[in-house]
């Protein structure tokens, strides 16, 4: 399995699907066969991601094709990444949280057991050769992975939440996170996702069985609790001259790079990074920058390593395509306290209306999807 680098091949994975593959999706989403039979699922997480393609462009390019009934599951699967946004940025404390933690959880022998796929579960050994080898893993298969990390090799879920977002092609600071906490059972309080043997052999097409697994674990418990807080729309304050914008988010159509004298793209390299991304993963998001960045008509300066950062020694005003709460706006944040730097965060009007209706469980934001898609003439 290949992913492409360029926008043309994102939208034309996209087509596909649509033409040939979502009338299906419902009944075979939950089936892993393997990389090389991943027509059952779109594959696009990694351009979503990177918004080479958004969340709503998908949206409106389904129902153009077909009726929303026919794809409500798939279109509801679409908005989880724009939902978990929204709940990670009325709760940003949670993100700085689980960085913290990181820091007090020393690797141990089991650890390094898991990762390296050494384990006595066979299935769990060859997901993570399939993760360091291609970089994805099919979402059931996630939820299995991250449950047998949790539950069965009762490892800290945090370890293995920073163990995807190294690997993973499409891995994101909120999806990433939060689907580890709700696996955990933290997410949605008492309520924990524990795999199954008979469910991993089902979805798997029989591929494994009998595997041996704590099934009936309880759920996780962390007393913390994270109080809601108020997302700023700094889109109405003074623009400045000069824009950012990272890799995370390059629908640049959105936000009229002509009319800035300058614009550059950040790409954060290991040493800028709070968790070191493999090697692969940095070069899929240098060459998704660089194909991009040769299709945009406006100049735009491509800053890839950490010594073309003394550009903010020399310039202090900034807007920046607000990347969302991870490593890209932790860093913004650290150089507005160290360099005295005034940013200006430009976010979308899109996130920014369907970001409120994330102050609660996904039931509640997923009533709500025929309002958001009405909202944005979507279909």
């Amino acid at each position: 399995m290949k992913f492409e680098v360029t926008r043309e091949g994102a939208l034309k994975r996209l087509d596909d699907f649509i033409e040939n593959e979502i009338i299906n999706y419902n009944s075979k989403r939950n089936f892993d066969f393997g990389p090389v039979a991943r027509k059952n699922v779109s594959c696009l997480s990694p351009y979503i991601t990177h918004r080479l393609i958004t969340e709503f462009e998908t949206v409106e390019k389904v129902l153009k094709k077909r009726p929303y009934q026919k794809v409500e599951k798939y279109i509801q699967e679409i908005f989880w990444r724009v939902y978990w946004k929204g709940w990670l940025e009325l709760r940003p404390k949670v993100w700085t949280d689980f960085l913290e933690d990181l820091k007090n959880i020393k690797d141990n022998e089991k650890i390094q057991e898991a990762i390296n796929g050494k384990t006595e579960i066979v299935c769990f050994n060859d997901w993570v050769k399939e993760l360091k080898e291609l970089n994805y893993l099919h979402n059931h298969t996630r939820m299995w992975f991250a449950s047998i990390w949790i539950f069965t090799l009762k490892l800290p879920w945090q370890k293995g939440a920073e163990f995807f977002l190294k690997y993973l092609l499409d891995g994101d600071a909120a999806s990433n996170t939060l689907s580890w906490r709700w696996v955990g059972g933290l997410q949605t309080k008492g309520k924990n996702y524990s795999a199954q043997s008979w469910n991993i052999e089902k979805f798997t097409n029989k591929k494994y069985s009998n595997v041996k697994l704590i099934e009936n674990a309880l759920p996780l418990i962390d007393k913390r609790e994270y109080k809601l807080t108020e997302i700023e729309n700094t889109n109405e304050h003074q623009k400045k001259n000069n824009l950012i914008f990272f890799e995370n988010d390059l629908n640049l159509e959105s936000y009229n790079v002509d009319s800035y004298e300058n614009v550059y793209c950040l790409l954060l390299d290991n040493d800028k990074r709070k968790i070191k991304l493999d090697q692969k993963v940095l070069d899929f998001k240098r060459e998704i920058l660089r194909n991009h960045i040769k299709s945009i008509s406006k100049e735009i300066k491509f800053l890839e390593n950490s010594k073309s950062l003394n550009l903010f020694d020399q310039i202090k005003e900034f807007d920046v395509i607000y990347p969302s709460i991870g490593e890209n706006s932790s860093f913004i944040k650290h150089l507005r306290k160290t360099k005295n730097i005034n940013f200006r965060f430009v976010k979308n009007d899109k996130d920014l209306f369907c970001w409120k209706f994330s102050n609660k469980g996904y039931f509640n934001f997923k009533s709500n999807i025929p309002k958001i898609i009405s909202n944005f003439k979507l279909s």
